[in-house]
């Protein structure tokens, strides 16, 4: 694999501007998590070994470079199996647009079936679909698609390899594979509503051949560990981890910090920081909801609001502790920042399950703040509407971190994570209301 990936990249750099016989350039999601991240390898590495075609196979992580420190499991993944992270490509170090202006690009989607809006003009050139949710792609004889909902799109990239060309598995690529597939359906747990029977029959054939595989459990719990660990971030780099947005007559972020609250409010120098973060990305107030977990492992949901603007700050404030549908009965708590209002949820409804931290349940109560605040229930350029679109279909990214998605039965024990593509989104913001 590192020779592949070695190839690769001394294939950009040396033909990136030169007429030449292009690219077929396998694409994940932009949520860029571990089964997208491992599908692109992969694939793209069994096309180099079988495709009979002058075009080089090459992987592309559809996220920028800058932001693979925020996939931790993805790089725990990549150092547990050997392979630095410089082997690797990313969306920001090739043009794909000037490549298929040159007729130099063939794309394979992986782990998504559609490409986001913002890729709309790439569609012409996509050859293959490999993927694992719902089926939105029209039809085309000339793009052969791959859709079965199994809990990992792995699964079906192993299923392709060990049918086609199995001799091309060694222990490294079998264990992002494995992996890949362990993550997604929840260490193989029935109980989780993740793993099919497709999924137990390939990660079997994976076990079989490769007998040296890290224990399931074992691999499973690192990975969810890594995934948690927030202990080589920085503030900006928190916030970002797991962040979604929402517009309207406000710009308001809404992110999962896997922290607990009052650590988060002793590091130094916030208040400047969640100044200078809301500054650089042009937002009004930020939501930070914070998870935690006991010595027997349970779950512990706290949020913070943070503004500039004492009106803006005590208006959401406020709107989330009336909110009835869903109630979130927060808790109002001390807070060592006069910029910041903290809560914990009430203790005695945790244990009922009624979760805080779902953003699936927080989104709509800030979309409809934003709708009354507007007054007449417009939003000034439409992304409101848009956003909800977002969360309940495509949920920003469009393909989730699949190991956790919300309504998972393990939902309440452990939060999902999922990926910006923050570059699209800030280009697409209006103009700050002043206060």
């Amino acid at each position: 694999m590192e020779a592949f990936l070695s190839s690769c990249r001394r294939a950009v750099q040396v033909n990136r501007d030169q007429a030449g016989s292009g690219f077929h350039v396998v694409l994940g999601n932009e949520a860029c998590d571990v089964d997208s991240m491992v599908c692109a390898l992969t694939y793209a590495y069994f096309l180099s070994k079988t495709a009979q075609s002058e075009m080089l196979a090459l992987p592309l992580l559809n996220i920028r470079q800058s932001d693979l420190p925020l996939r931790s499991d993805n790089v725990f993944l990549l150092r547990q199996v050997g392979l630095s992270p410089d082997l690797l490509l990313f969306r920001d170090q090739i043009d794909l647009r000037a490549l298929q202006r040159a007729g130099r690009l063939r794309l394979t989607l992986v782990d998504h079936n559609v490409l986001p809006s913002s890729d709309g003009d790439l569609e012409e050139v996509v050859v293959e679909v490999i993927d694992h949710h719902h089926l939105e792609r029209e039809p085309s004889p000339s793009c052969p698609v791959t859709v079965e909902t199994v809990g990992s799109c792995a699964t079906l990239v192993t299923e392709r390899i060990i049918q086609k060309a199995p001799e091309i598995l060694d222990q490294q690529a079998a264990q992002l594979l494995y992996a890949a597939v362990v993550l997604d359906c929840v260490n193989m747990a029935p109980a989780a509503g993740k793993v099919t029977p497709k999924d137990s029959q390939f990660a079997a054939a994976l076990e079989s051949r490769f007998p040296a595989l890290p224990p399931r459990g074992a691999l499973f719990q690192s990975l969810q560990d890594a995934k948690f660990d927030v202990s080589g971030l920085n503030t900006e780099q928190m916030l970002l981890k797991d962040m979604k947005s929402v517009s309207g007559s406000l710009n308001l972020a809404v992110s999962v910090l896997y922290i607990n609250l009052q650590d988060f409010l002793q590091r130094a120098e916030l208040e400047a920081e969640l100044s200078a973060f809301c500054l650089k990305f042009g937002f009004d107030l930020l939501l930070m909801m914070t998870i935690s977990f006991t010595e027997n492992k349970e779950p512990i949901r706290e949020l913070a609001v943070f503004s500039h603007s004492a009106t803006c700050r005590e208006e959401v404030s406020l709107y989330l502790e009336q909110a009835h549908s869903p109630a979130l009965n927060l808790c109002p708590i001390s807070s060592p920042h006069p910029r910041i209002r903290s809560y914990q949820q009430a203790v005695r409804l945790c244990r009922k399950g009624n979760s805080l931290a779902s953003r699936k349940k927080v989104l709509p109560i800030v979309k409809d703040f934003l709708k009354e605040r507007e007054g007449d229930g417009c939003l000034g350029d439409g992304r409101l509407g848009d956003m909800e679109e977002e969360e309940e279909e495509s949920r920003v990214p469009p393909t989730p971190m699949n190991s956790l998605v919300e309504g998972c039965p393990l939902d309440d024990g452990l939060p999902p994570i999922s990926a910006h593509d923050l570059e699209e989104k800030f280009s697409k913001m209006a103009d700050r209301t002043a206060d």
